[in-house]
């Protein structure tokens, strides 16, 4: 059975087929519901997402980014942790590189410097997952990036702003903390002595300082 406390921010659970009518009941328009049983039979995984006053704390909070073509809802779910076959983290850059456009893959390798230390989520990764059509061309790319220290931090911001002068697309990369904590790079690039922070239980800020203790 899935440790909710374990889960962090982005990862991926994939539900058993069984569950999934109980899970959609209520949430979408019958005629969508077939594409989304069809979603459930092919293994597709959904995200974990935070936890809202509504939720029971014996449930495992999910989230359903749909594609363009099904709406571009974004469906919270609600499922028992005994229906969670198992969870990952979101897939590393260096695997998502196949689904993204061409236009995008210089962009991409030059990430590749970032090693097993960037994932991917967003629109990119959720094409890479299930081989549908998420990508537009006002798509951004959304990297996390595991940091251990200030100077990580300080060394994935380097290539990040070097790199975004040239890129097709907007960069949006979160640095995540040994403890799961998360800020955005453009705010950690600021110097500001304060930072807006985020975890699965919400936002906060803290100082910088008090970052990577």
């Amino acid at each position: 059975m899935v440790d909710v406390a374990a889960l962090r921010r982005h990862d991926l659970a994939y539900v058993r087929s069984e569950a999934w009518p109980g899970l959609l009941h209520g949430q979408v328009e019958g005629e969508m519901e077939p594409d989304l049983l069809a979603w459930a039979a092919s293994g597709r995984p959904a995200i974990f997402r935070r936890r809202i006053c509504t939720d029971a704390m014996d449930i495992v909070p999910l989230g359903l980014p749909l594609p363009p073509d099904m709406g571009r809802k974004r469906l919270a779910l609600a499922c028992p942790p005994t229906a969670v076959i198992r969870t990952t983290p979101p897939p590393l850059l260096h695997d998502v590189l196949p689904a993204a456009p061409v236009r995008w893959r210089p962009t991409l390798e030059a990430l590749l410097e970032l090693g097993a230390f960037c994932r991917c989520f967003g629109s990119l990764a959720w094409q890479h997952l299930t081989g549908l059509s998420y990508l537009t061309t006002m798509s951004d790319l959304d990297l996390l990036i595991t940091c251990r220290s200030s100077i990580d931090a300080a060394q994935a911001t380097d290539l990040l702003n070097r790199v975004a002068e040239r890129a097709p697309m907007r960069i949006d990369a979160e640095l995540v903390t040994p403890c799961g904590t998360a800020v955005q790079w453009r705010e950690w690039l600021s110097g500001n002595p304060e930072l807006l922070v985020k975890s699965h239980t919400g936002s906060a800020l803290i100082a910088r300082e008090a970052l990577f203790v």
